[in-house]
C-alpha cells in the first residue's frame, strides 16, 4: 500500500501543474483505480484542504494518505507529491542561469500556461458536486433532488458578503470559512 500511496502520488506531482487544483484530475483518476476514497469525499478534502493552512495538493495527499494507511500513509502520500517538484526545482536551479535566458525554454512555459489553465478548470467538476445531487435525481427522478437549494442559497449569499457588500467585502477570508462551516454543521450539509 505505500509503494503504491507513493506512486500514484508522485504521478500526481509529476504532471499537476498549475498548484492544488490541477491535482483534482489525477485525483480523480486515483479514485477510479484504487477506490481510496469516493467523488463525494473528493469534494469534501477539497473544502478542507482549501480552508486548512498548507498547498491544497499536499493537504488533499496527506488525507488520503492517513485515511488509506495511517500516519505513515499521510507521511509517504505526501512525500509522493513533492518529490517530483524537489527534483525538478534541483535540476533547474543548477541550470538557472541558461534557462533564463534560453527562448526554447521560455516558450516551453508559455505552452505550459493554457495546459494548467485546463487542468485547473476541472475544479469546475467540484462546484457541479456541491451543487448538484446527481445520485439523488437518478433514484427519484424529480428535478427538484438534482439542484441542491441550500448550496445555492449560500453560494449567493457568500458572494453577496464577500463581492457586493462593502461592510463585509473587506474581511479577511478565514472569517467566511469559519461562517460557512458554522453554517455547514448548524444547516446539516451532509455529503454531496
Amino acid at each position: 500500500i505505500f509503494v503504491r500511496l507513493f506512486f500514484e502520488f508522485f504521478k500526481a506531482g509529476l504532471f499537476a501543474i498549475g498548484g492544488g487544483m490541477a491535482t483534482l484530475p489525477f485525483l480523480y483518476n486515483i479514485s477510479d483505480k484504487t477506490g481510496w476514497f469516493t467523488y463525494g469525499q473528493l469534494a469534501d478534502m477539497v473544502a478542507i484542504s482549501e480552508s486548512t493552512p498548507g498547498p491544497m495538493g499536499v493537504n488533499m495527499a496527506t488525507y488520503v494518505g492517513f485515511t488509506t494507511a495511517g500516519p505513515a500513509g499521510a507521511v509517504i502520500a505526501t512525500l509522493g507529491l513533492i518529490t517530483p517538484s524537489i527534483i525538478v526545482i534541483l535540476i533547474i536551479a543548477g541550470f538557472l542561469k541558461a534557462f533564463k535566458t534560453n527562448k526554447y525554454v521560455q516558450n516551453a512555459f508559455y505552452g505550459l500556461r493554457p495546459a494548467s489553465t485546463g487542468l485547473i478548470a476541472a475544479g469546475f467538476s467540484v462546484l457541479s458536486l456541491v451543487l448538484l445531487h446527481k445520485d439523488a435525481f437518478a433514484a427519484s427522478g424529480k428535478i427538484t433532488d438534482l439542484i441542491s437549494i441550500r448550496s445555492i442559497v449560500l453560494l449567493a449569499v457568500l458572494y453577496y458578503f464577500t463581492a457586493v457588500c462593502k461592510k463585509t467585502k473587506g474581511l479577511h477570508p478565514v472569517a467566511f470559512i469559519a461562517a460557512s462551516a458554522v453554517i455547514g454543521v448548524v444547516l446539516r450539509f451532509g455529503g454531496v
